[in-house]
């Protein structure tokens, strides 16, 4: 294995385990207080109020499934970061596409970041940027798919 690979294989780890700890550390105080953040996601206006408890629930343990897959090395987990990714990306400029001044709920009621840095903004650029990691995993994990058909790249 080349000096090349080695690193490529370390940035790809990282990476995961980047992306699965901001999971963790986004899912386990929602999932601790699901009601509290059953209220955030209300603050958003984008559901009726007999799914916020049931979305409360679900998104951070999706956040925790995904985390595992991503440290396990499962590419389930990439596609669901994936997809979490795109919900947060969407629900955050809609709240600042609103101007709303109100928690984003990212990492959970009373969230101290929203508190130091008081904004949509902010999470919407954290979540953007955590979208290189998670595109550079999907590049070291899809990248090498024509060889397995016997195709060159």
């Amino acid at each position: 294995m080349s000096k090349y690979q080695r690193i490529n294989r370390w940035v790809y780890r990282l990476s995961r385990w980047l992306l699965a700890g901001v999971m963790i550390l986004a899912g386990v105080p929602k999932l601790a207080n699901p009601v509290a953040f059953a209220e955030i996601i209300g603050a958003y206006g984008l559901l009726p109020d007999f799914l916020l408890l049931p979305t409360a629930i679900i998104l951070p343990v999706m956040e925790l499934v995904a985390a595992f897959l991503l440290v396990k090395g499962e590419n389930a987990g990439l596609w669901i970061t994936a997809l979490l990714m795109i919900v947060f990306i969407a629900v955050l400029t809609y709240g600042i596409w609103l101007g709303l001044d109100i928690d984003c709920g990212c990492f959970g009621p009373e969230d101290a970041e929203h508190k130091a840095f008081s904004g949509l903004r902010v999470a919407l650029l954290r979540d953007l940027l955590l979208c290189v990691p998670m595109t550079y995993c999907f590049w070291h994990s899809y990248r090498l798919l024509p060889n397995l058909f016997g195709e060159r790249p």
